[in-house]
């Protein structure tokens, strides 16, 4: 299920790199958004739950980067 909008990935490569992207390749690009996004909330939520918070920090986000990069 795609949640970021093709609009703002065609808005994002347009403003940023003066281009224009087809259909196809904005919703290719908002799929690994999407799925990205979710294995960097699975870790947060996680290592929330194991410092015993409700709570998704910053830091958790940091702490995903830092172990598995971009």
């Amino acid at each position: 299920m795609q949640k970021i909008p093709k609009a703002a990935i065609k808005k994002i490569v347009k403003e940023k790199f003066n281009a224009i992207i087809s259909d196809s390749a904005a919703d290719a690009i908002s799929q690994l958004l999407d799925q990205k996004a979710n294995k960097i909330a699975r870790y947060a939520v996680e290592r929330a739950k194991d410092k015993k918070r409700k709570t998704i920090l910053e830091e958790d986000i940091e702490a995903y980067r830092l172990k598995f990069g971009d």
